[in-house]
Formats: C-alpha cells, sequence, structure tokens
C-alpha cells in the first residue's frame, strides 16, 4: 500500500523532523493507529509532499516526521476545470469526491436556472464548505499532493465569462452533436466542461455559453446523472491529453 496522506496545516514541509498534530495528528494518532516507523506523506494540499516515517508518538494528537525527500509538483496542463450545477441532496458531495478522486483540477458550483436545491445565505455557505471539505478528505485518501479549486458558486453570467477565457470549452449535453471522445483538445492550458443539472440546461444558458465559446458534446449513448457525468467527463480528458499515460 502506498503510504497515507495527511496535511501539514502549518506548512514547514522541509527534509528534517516536521511535527504533525492538530486535527490532522489526532486522525493519524488515533483514528489511523500510526506508529513508529510507518511510512506517512505530508502536504501542503498546493502541489508539494514530504515523504518519510513517524519518528515518534505523543498522547493522542501529535507525532513527529522524519522526513528524508520533499517533492513539488507542477500543475498539470491542461487544467480540467468543471462547472457543476447543485445536484440535490449529498449527491454534491458524491460528484465533487469522485471528480478529486479522478484528478479534476477545479470545481465551479454552479446555481443553474433548473436546480431545484438553492444556495442562499448561511444553507449556501455550508454547503459550499462542505464540497470544500469532501475535496480536501477526498485529496488525501486518493494521495493527491495538490487539491483540487473548489470556487465560491457562480452565476450563469460568470461561468459564461470563465468559458470565454478556457482554451476548450464544452457543455456536456445529452443532444450535442459530436462526442466529447473526438474533440480537438488543447495540449496544454485550461479545459471547462459544464455539467448541468438533473432537469436538463435551459435554452438559454445553452445560448449564453454558445455565444462565450461553448459548444454541446455528449458523453456516450446514455444519459448520465448529473453527479456521475462530470467524473466520467474528466476521466476520458486525462485519458485523451495523456495525463494519465
Amino acid at each position: 500500500m502506498t503510504a497515507p496522506v495527511f496535511v501539514a496545516e502549518n506548512g514547514g514541509l522541509r527534509v528534517g523532523t516536521v511535527t504533525l498534530d492538530g486535527p490532522e495528528g489526532r486522525h493519524a494518532v488515533s483514528v489511523r493507529r500510526l506508529r513508529v516507523g510507518e511510512e506517512i506523506v505530508l502536504t501542503d494540499g498546493a502541489g508539494t509532499g514530504a515523504y518519510g516515517t513517524v519518528a515518534a508518538v505523543e498522547g493522542k494528537d501529535r507525532l513527529d516526521v522524519a522526513v528524508t525527500e520533499v517533492r513539488t509538483e507542477p500543475e498539470p496542463t491542461p487544467r480540467i476545470t468543471v462547472v457543476q450545477a447543485l445536484p440535490k441532496g449529498d449527491r454534491g458531495e458524491l460528484a465533487v469526491e469522485t471528480m478529486t478522486e479522478t484528478g479534476v483540477d477545479a470545481i465551479v458550483p454552479w446555481q443553474a436556472a433548473r436546480c431545484i436545491t438553492q444556495w442562499k445565505g448561511d444553507r449556501g455557505a455550508k454547503a459550499l464548505a462542505k464540497w470544500r471539505a469532501t475535496a480536501r478528505e477526498a485529496g488525501k485518501q486518493s494521495r493527491r499532493l495538490r487539491f483540487p479549486e473548489v470556487t465560491d458558486a457562480l452565476s450563469a453570467r460568470q461561468v459564461a465569462a470563465l468559458l470565454a477565457d478556457a482554451d476548450f470549452a464544452a457543455v456536456l449535453h445529452e443532444e450535442g452533436g459530436e462526442p466529447l471522445a473526438t474533440a480537438p483538445l488543447p495540449a496544454e492550458g485550461r479545459i471547462v466542461l459544464v455539467v448541468g443539472p438533473e432537469g436538463g440546461v435551459s435554452p438559454q444558458e445553452l445560448t449564453a455559453f454558445a455565444e462565450a465559446g461553448a459548444r454541446p458534446y455528449r458523453l456516450g449513448p446514455s444519459v448520465l446523472r448529473t453527479s456521475t457525468a462530470g467524473t466520467a467527463a474528466t476521466a476520458l480528458l486525462l485519458g485523451r491529453t495523456g495525463r494519465w499515460s
């Protein structure tokens, strides 16, 4: 098995002795029950990882790591961003979790016109916090050093501006005239995909996104739920762009 990953909240990743405490230290000591000599990876979640072994365990929430190597991964290219319409219930966290495990670079919550779920006030703030916490935990679970960014929720107008600035932009749509599997992709830069709600992207939104340069593409013969379409599309693009080679 690969070594478990924990977030070093205070940074300071370097060769030598690094202390892991707080909630992450408690999880390592009391939940994972790591012991002296076991391998461990500390990360800042922004691409840097410190590799070493547990040197000492103190109490229930603190351990020292003997770091022997520090690596910094370059930002991947092309960068893949998924604009995710808000699903119902906990399917939003499911989408974030599986996209993170797959390798997406950024997730943009989108309050689409046909979304049943509404992010307003405290409820919206709590939901966004859950998405960000899910991305962080899924990043650790999948042994990533660079966790995906989860932005604030955007409106359709803001999404259109994001699409206009992309090197390749697409709206996943069951009536798309071209499959995403054969779309011409850039070798570098930014790819932005839009995943609509269960009720579909409205005609007005499709028009606005088309004017921003985002064409509709289909994934395959079946229609995926909004909580799984982004993961499937991300996997397809990671394979096609060579990031999974």
